[in-house]
């Protein structure tokens, strides 16, 4: 713990940290900064205790949630490809030594598996531009149960309500199957525009997920496969925006799935239930 103590004591605020080093939240980086730092013990504290846990974080940018998650005890690994806030990140380093461990890089091309040897959590305000399409890459994959123990990630409020999203609403979509067919997902905090700098068009919260158990005999592939025929036309009916898909329409049949429905009345199970039909 003595590096939180450190920590706690030498670093300065954040606001004073990016005056100093002339930052600015980057929109083509899709960067929103926060800094207050209760907000951020609170976020640090959504997948419980995790003193000595490995925790990785992307887009960290001048640290911030990287303070919180560090004097939460966490061994920190962040990914941030903005050169600009290295010099930042490197004042955190040196305040939590042996404890935070800064790559520069793009997180969409760095495997977390080559990171850690063992199981790690993931906590991050995720870049808005690159949001959606780093979660879909932890839940996909057809080992499971992953390497990752928590997903805590702060989205545009939109996005985080797709993902835990229920059949029939308006927000139930492919995201929803992909995050609860072998997940729970919950919407753990909403977090106001004002609390960020500069402050976003729109509302942000934070998800968090947990592995559940995967069904059995479902190829993930497959079933990607199947929510995106589905939901690519979510406005038709399924005979016709799973036509294109081989085997579909009979596997409708066999389960006793109307396919005069559309995609978002069915509910994740019976989209599980297809996959399955469809795995080789």
């Amino acid at each position: 713990m003595c590096g939180e103590a450190r920590g706690m004591t030498t670093l300065p605020p954040l606001r004073e940290v990016i005056a100093r080093h002339g930052l600015s939240a980057s929109k083509a980086l899709g960067q929103n900064f926060l800094f207050d730092e209760q907000l951020l013990d609170r976020i640090a504290a959504i997948p419980g205790a995790l003193e000595g846990h490995n925790v990785l974080e992307v887009g960290p940018g001048p640290g911030g949630l990287t303070r919180a998650l560090l004097r939460a005890g966490a061994q920190v690994t962040a990914i941030e490809m903005d050169r600009r806030c290295l010099p930042a990140l490197a004042e955190v380093e040196q305040a939590f030594p042996d404890k935070l461990k800064v790559i520069e890089g793009d997180a969409m091309k760095i495997a977390p598996a080559s990171l850690f040897d063992g199981p790690y959590h993931v906590v991050a305000n995720l870049p808005y531009n690159v949001g959606t399409a780093l979660f879909t890459g932890w839940l996909s994959g057809e080992e499971w149960p992953p390497q990752w123990q928590s997903l805590t990630l702060m989205f545009q409020e939109e996005v985080a309500r797709r993902i835990v999203a229920e059949a029939n609403t308006s927000a139930y979509g492919r995201l929803a199957v992909l995050a609860q067919w072998r997940s729970k997902a919950k919407l753990a905090m909403k977090v106001h525009r004002s609390a960020f700098t500069p402050p976003p068009k729109v509302m942000s919260a934070i998800v968090h997920v947990t592995p559940g158990t995967a069904p059995e005999g479902v190829s993930m592939r497959v079933l990607e496969r199947v929510t995106e025929a589905a939901f690519g036309q979510r406005r038709k009916m399924l005979r016709q925006s799973l036509k294109g898909l081989p085997g579909a329409l009979a596997a409708l049949d066999r389960l006793g799935i109307d396919v005069q429905r559309r995609a978002e009345t069915l509910s994740v199970t019976e989209f599980v239930a297809i996959a399955r039909e469809l795995t080789p």
